[in-house]
């Protein structure tokens, strides 16, 4: 993804890519593994439903939704780093019913109405706005009709009015389309690209949301 957005930071490679999840577990005070655990459940993932996870990772995640899952469920995770894909493969080794595909999100995907539930966590926000909507309408696409779509990433916030503390590390870890994306009201965007029925959970003193739209249209 650094070769089309040069100043995105949702494709880590290197150091990064080999200790994502310590790395975010030390940036978030300690907080990532406990709301992602919470997100997970608050998804209420039904025994078999088939979940694509965008931008997947480190197969954390997915990890924790095939503990929601039968044999008859099914996890696809899409991701592009070799190193991410790396460590999903061996988190997820002992699972049948979960895989990843070394696929673009931020391109147009194969996929129409065959998923019950799409998410997506911190990979959002590091996309130009354009590029935000081609996802979400690939969401749109690979739900089937009352699919739902997950968002865990931040919420809407003034960076002004962000206790210093926290404002400081958010302008020094995170690439400029992340400003612009606190700035977005997300939820008026999901309905112009088909989703309502909206739900939110906030965590992390209100800073980060997961949200969830529903393909209505």
């Amino acid at each position: 993804m650094c070769a089309y957005y040069p100043e995105s930071k949702v494709e880590v490679k290197g150091f990064t890519a080999k200790y994502y999840d310590t790395l975010m577990n030390i940036i978030s005070f300690g907080l990532y593994p406990s709301f992602i655990r919470k997100a997970v459940k608050l998804m209420q993932i039904k025994l078999n439903d088939k979940i694509i996870d965008l931008g997947t990772g480190t197969g954390r995640n997915a990890y924790l939704m095939r503990k929601y899952l039968s044999e008859e469920g099914e996890i696809i995770g899409l991701d592009i780093s070799s190193k991410m894909i790396a460590q999903f493969k061996r988190k997820c080794a002992g699972f049948n019913n979960v895989k990843i595909i070394e696929q673009r999100i931020d391109k147009p995907l194969p996929y129409e109405n065959e998923f019950d539930k799409a998410f997506i966590s911190f990979v959002l926000h590091g996309f130009p706005q354009e590029v935000r909507r081609q996802i979400m309408r690939n969401a749109f696409n690979a739900l089937k009709k009352n699919g739902e779509f997950f968002i865990l990433d931040y919420n809407e916030f003034s960076l002004k009015e962000m206790p210093f503390y926290l404002r400081i590390p958010f302008k020094f870890i995170e690439c400029p389309y992340a400003f612009d994306f606190i700035e977005k009201n997300l939820q008026e965007i999901l309905v112009e690209e088909g989703f309502n029925n909206f739900e939110k959970h906030l965590f992390f003193g209100g800073y980060i949301r997961l949200l969830k739209g529903m393909k209505v249209s």
